[in-house]
């Protein structure tokens, strides 16, 4: 039960959705490559209607209690299954380019550790579930939420000009719930998961802002009504890539003056590790051989000027010329038909030796 788990574990299994749920990475075909405008989205803006809600509860990898709230709300199961996209999504297009590109293989195994990329998992998984659950309060999938709490603005109204905000306040307040929040453990792994969950929810706080629409005849500004709305999750996932970049290695102390065990890091300009920033416990392997914690890097593309080097490892790379064929001498014919015609271009690709 969730009740007898460290929040930590809790987010966990969600994040073991990415493993566990129709194998999500096969069934998108992602590359990590692909422009993130494009990627596909096939979840309904409609809750789900009768019972079915409840056969998708049943399937997902949840706690008792968490399978109990997720019955009770009918856009939830969904909704779950959004974060888990976005975050796998996200995640792989950030490090499409390291030696660790996300990939699905030996995941289990790297959140039992205390590595950076371990510290990015929790905390782009946290975000996208308080993103998810905020974007779904605003577009009416959640039954028992609905827009932000803006002053000014009745919920009745912000539907009638369809400037419904995103409820960031009740999805925190419902992850905390979920996630079976409760006073932070003296285990010092326990702390440090907690804290890299809230640097998530904290970058989706972030990205936070006022838009304001204009109402009026002939479009003047003579009435203005004004919502919160989130960023895209891009801008988080970008957000939190660089906290990636500059997460300080902690270890445990104990506050002489309340004998609590406190979590300490190389100080920065006079001051320890801040409520922002990643925290990780131990070194990363090289992630460049197979191992528990992932394939290798045999077999990766990468770019002969910018990143062969690296994601290679120093192994070289092999070179093989592809043809690949792609629209061109475009035309617009009146009024509104575009004729192309099919070209071929050879290129060179660059993939990663396995010795």
């Amino acid at each position: 039960m969730c009740s007898r788990l460290p929040r930590t574990a809790c987010l966990l299994r969600l994040i073991e959705l990415c493993i566990l749920l129709s194998h999500t990475a096969a069934y998108f075909g992602l590359t990590g490559r692909e422009p993130l405008v494009f990627l596909p989205a096939p979840f309904s803006n409609e809750p789900p209607t009768g019972k079915a809600h409840l056969k998708q509860c049943e399937q997902m990898t949840l706690a008792r209690r968490q399978k109990r709230l997720c019955r009770r709300e009918p856009g939830l199961a969904e909704t779950l299954r959004e974060s888990v996209r976005l975050s796998l999504l996200e995640c792989r297009y950030q490090f499409r380019n390291e030696r660790w590109n996300c990939s699905l293989d030996g995941r289990g195994s790297l959140l039992k550790r205390g590595f950076k990329e371990t510290a990015f998992l929790l905390a782009v998984s946290s975000a996208a579930l308080s993103h998810a659950l905020a974007k779904a309060c605003s577009s009416g999938r959640m039954e028992r939420c609905t827009c932000d709490d803006s002053p000014g603005i009745q919920h009745r109204e912000a539907w009638q000009w369809g400037v419904c905000g995103d409820n960031l306040k009740y999805s925190t307040k419902f992850l905390k719930k979920f996630l079976g929040q409760k006073r932070v453990s003296k285990d010092l792994r326990a702390q440090i998961d907690s804290h890299n969950i809230n640097v998530g929810i904290r970058a989706v706080k972030s990205g936070l802002k006022t838009t304001c629409k204009c109402h009026g005849v002939s479009g003047s500004c003579a009435v203005r009504t004004c919502w919160k709305q989130l960023s895209p999750f891009h801008d988080t996932g970008q957000l939190l890539k660089f906290r990636y970049d500059t997460a300080v290695r902690v270890l445990s102390v104990t506050n002489e003056a309340t004998g609590e065990t406190e979590l300490a890091g190389a100080r920065r300009h006079g001051q320890s590790h801040r409520s922002t920033d990643l925290v990780f416990l131990e070194d990363s392997p090289s992630f460049c051989r197979p191992s528990r914690y992932s394939p290798g890097t045999a077999g990766r593309s990468c770019a002969k000027d910018t990143s062969c080097q690296s994601l290679c490892c120093g192994r070289g790379y092999n070179t093989a010329m592809h043809l690949t064929t792609l629209s061109c001498h475009c035309q617009v014919r009146w009024c509104c038909h575009v004729e192309c015609q099919t070209c071929v271009r050879e290129e060179e690709v660059y993939t990663c030796k396995n010795t």
